[in-house]
C-alpha cells in the first residue's frame, strides 16, 4: 500500500538544540579545539564605552569561518544558511527562538574593524600554529596568483573622466553639508586639529639600537621615501613614472571597483588582483604572510616587505627564500643575500636574447678590474652606467674592429661594452646556486608547496573571484581565507581525523614527483636482468627506449 506523508508540525516541547546536533559534528570539534574569545581583546578599541550592546565579536568571526568552510559567497546567503542549519545555530550560540543577526550588521562590523583587525585575527591563528609546532621557519616560499575582481570589463572608463566626476560630486556634497553644519562643527574641528597636533608633536619611541645621529637620520629619510607595500595594502606607487612606459591603469579605471586593474588570463582580459602568499617550508605548509595587490603591481615588488614582516613578526631565521624567476630582480637578490639568506630564485637570462657573445663568455679579473673577451682583449672601465648601480666597461675600438670574432661579438664601431653591477659578487653567489642539488630541490619543492594552496583556495573556498570590492575589502577577504586554510592544518594537528582533500592531493603529487624516477629505474633494471636470463636483448632494448 502506498503511503502518504501528511504535513503537520507540532510545537517543540522540552527539546534542546544541543541534543539535536550530532556529537561528532565538525562544528562541535571546531568549538572544542578553537577558542575565539581572544578576539574581544583586540576589537575592544573599536567600540564605545556605553550604548546598546553590539553583536558579540566572537559571533562575527564564527560566521566568517562558517562562510569559509561552507563556501558561501555573501552575508545575505550566509544568514539564510544559518537560519535553517541547526549546527550553525549551535556553533554561533543562538537558540531556536533567538533571532539571528541581520546580514547588513555583518557589513557594518567589517567596515568598523577594517584591515588591521582581520590581520590581527590572521596573525593570532598563525601564532597558535607556531605554538603547536607547525611552523618550521628554516625555509620560506613566496608566490602569487591571479584572482578576478567582482567587476566587469564594461565598467572600465577613462580615468580623467571618472576622477573629474567624483571631484564634482564630492565638491557639491561638501558645499550642501557645509551650509548647515559650519557653526556646529567648528568646535569639533578645532578639537580634532588640536588632537592631531598633539599626536604629531609626540616623538615616536626609539628602539635601543646603537646608531649615530647621521645614520638614524638617513634611515628615517629612506623609510619616508620608501613605498611600504603592506602599509599601503598593496596599492600601486603612482609617484614613480617612466617616459618609455605607461601603465594601462593610469589611463583607465573601473567605476565598479576602482582599485582593480586589467589582467590577462587564459580566458581573456579581466579586472583582477594578485594574492601573494609567504609559506613556511614545514610539512604543514602554514601561510605566514598574505597581501592582495592590484594586478598591475609586479609580483616582485612586495616580496621584500612580505619576507621581512614574516621573518621579524614570527622571529624566524630562514636559511633560504625561494621563488620563481619573476622575483629575480637585482634588488631582491642582493637584499636577500646581504642578510645571509640563500636566494634560491632563478635569474632572468638577459644575455642570450641575441646571437652575440653573452657576458658569461667574458672573464672578469678582479685584481686588474678588467674584463677579458674570448679573443683575449681587455675591456677597461669606461664610466658609470645610466644609474649608480652599474659600471660600464668598453674595449678599444681599434682592437675590436680588427678582431676576427667581431661578427660574433658586436656590430658597434666604438667597441664592445659590458655593464657590471656594483653588487655583482652577490649575483655571482646566486648564479653558483644553480648547479647545487639544494637549489634544484628547492625549486621542485616550491611547485608542490605553494601552488596547491592556491588550488585549494580556488577549488574549495571561492578564490577564483573576490566577492567584495575595493582594495581594503579584498585584503580582508584574503586574510580571512588564509586564516581558514591555516585552521584546517591546526585542526588536523589537534585531532580532527578528516584530511583536507587539497592537502592530500599535494602530498600525492609530491610523492609521485620523487617516486616516478625510482620506479622507472627499477623497471629498466628488472627488464635488463630478465633480458639476460631469457636472451631477449631486443625486448629489453624496446623497453629501455620506452
Amino acid at each position: 500500500m502506498m503511503g502518504m506523508k501528511q504535513r503537520s508540525f507540532a510545537p517543540l516541547v522540552n527539546v534542546s538544540l544541543d541534543e539535536l546536533v550530532p556529537h561528532d559534528h565538525f562544528y562541535r570539534h571546531l568549538e572544542r579545539t578553537l577558542d575565539l574569545s581572544y578576539v574581544r581583546e583586540f576589537v575592544q578599541e573599536t567600540y564605545a564605552g556605553g550604548g546598546r550592546p553590539s553583536i558579540d565579536p566572537v559571533v562575527f568571526f564564527k560566521l566568517q569561518l562558517v562562510m569559509f568552510f561552507e563556501g558561501i559567497r555573501s552575508e545575505r546567503q550566509l544568514m539564510r544558511h544559518a537560519t535553517d542549519r541547526l549546527s550553525v545555530r549551535w556553533y554561533v550560540g543562538y537558540d531556536l527562538n533567538e533571532p539571528l543577526p541581520d546580514h547588513s550588521s555583518l557589513t557594518r562590523i567589517r567596515e568598523r574593524y577594517g584591515v588591521d583587525i582581520f590581520r590581527r585575527f590572521f596573525e593570532a591563528v598563525v601564532e597558535q600554529c607556531q605554538q603547536a609546532g607547525l611552523v618550521w621557519g628554516k625555509e620560506l616560499y613566496i608566490d602569487a596568483t591571479k584572482v578576478e575582481a567582482n567587476a566587469a570589463m564594461t565598467s572600465v572608463k577613462p580615468r580623467f573622466a571618472v576622477e573629474a566626476h567624483l571631484a564634482t560630486l564630492f565638491a557639491t556634497a561638501g558645499e550642501e553639508a557645509a551650509e548647515g553644519t559650519d557653526q556646529a562643527t567648528s568646535h569639533e574641528a578645532s578639537a580634532h586639529s588640536d588632537a592631531v597636533q598633539s599626536e604629531e608633536t609626540q616623538a615616536p619611541m626609539q628602539l635601543p639600537v646603537a646608531l649615530s645621529e647621521e645614520m638614524r637620520e638617513d634611515l628615517t629619510q629612506t623609510n619616508k621615501e620608501r613605498h611600504d607595500w603592506i602599509e599601503h595594502l598593496g596599492a600601486q606607487d603612482r609617484t614613480v613614472t617612466t617616459h618609455w612606459y605607461q601603465r594601462m591603469a593610469d589611463w583607465h579605471v573601473s567605476t565598479t571597483d576602482p582599485d582593480a586593474s586589467m589582467m590577462v588570463t587564459k580566458g581573456g582580459s579581466h579586472l583582477g588582483y594578485q594574492t601573494h602568499y609567504v609559506v613556511d617550508g614545514g610539512k604543514a605548509r602554514i601561510i605566514v604572510g598574505v597581501l592582495v595587490a592590484p594586478s598591475e603591481v609586479s609580483e616582485n615588488k612586495p616580496m621584500l616587505d612580505l619576507l621581512w614582516r614574516a621573518r621579524f613578526r614570527w622571529k624566524l631565521w630562514p636559511r633560504q627564500a625561494t621563488g620563481d624567476s619573476k622575483y629575480g630582480t637585482e634588488d631582491n637578490l642582493v637584499t636577500i643575500e646581504s642578510q645571509h639568506i640563500h636566494a634560491y630564485i632563478p635569474l632572468p637570462d638577459m644575455d642570450h636574447r641575441t646571437a652575440f657573445f653573452s657576458s658569461q663568455e667574458f672573464h672578469y679579473d678582479a685584481k686588474l678590474d678588467v674584463y677579458v673577451c674570448p679573443a683575449g682583449k681587455a675591456l677597461h672601465f669606461d664610466r658609470p652606467h645610466s644609474t649608480d648601480r652599474s659600471l660600464r666597461y668598453r674595449a678599444r675600438a681599434k682592437e675590436c674592429n680588427h678582431c676576427p670574432l667581431k661578427a660574433q661579438c658586436t656590430t658597434s664601431k666604438q667597441g664592445r661594452t659590458l655593464c657590471r653591477s656594483v653588487d655583482e659578487d652577490y649575483l655571482d653567489q646566486v648564479r653558483a646556486y644553480a648547479t647545487t642539488e639544494a637549489y634544484k630541490k628547492a625549486l621542485r619543492k616550491r611547485s608542490v608547496w605553494v601552488e596547491p594552496l592556491f588550488a585549494e583556495g580556488k577549488q574549495w573556498h571561492g578564490m577564483r573571484r573576490f566577492r567584495l570590492r575595493r582594495l581594503w575589502r579584498v585584503n580582508c577577504e584574503g586574510l580571512m581565507r588564509a586564516a581558514g586554510q591555516n585552521l584546517k592544518r591546526l585542526l588536523k594537528k589537534r585531532g580532527w581525523g578528516r584530511r583536507p582533500c587539497p592537502e592530500g592531493a599535494a602530498n600525492a603529487a609530491f610523492s609521485l614527483l620523487f617516486c616516478l624516477p625510482l620506479l622507472f629505474h627499477w623497471l629498466l633494471e628488472a627488464s635488463f636482468w630478465v633480458g639476460l636470463s631469457t636472451g631477449d636483448r631486443k625486448g629489453w632494448g624496446r623497453l629501455a627506449y620506452l
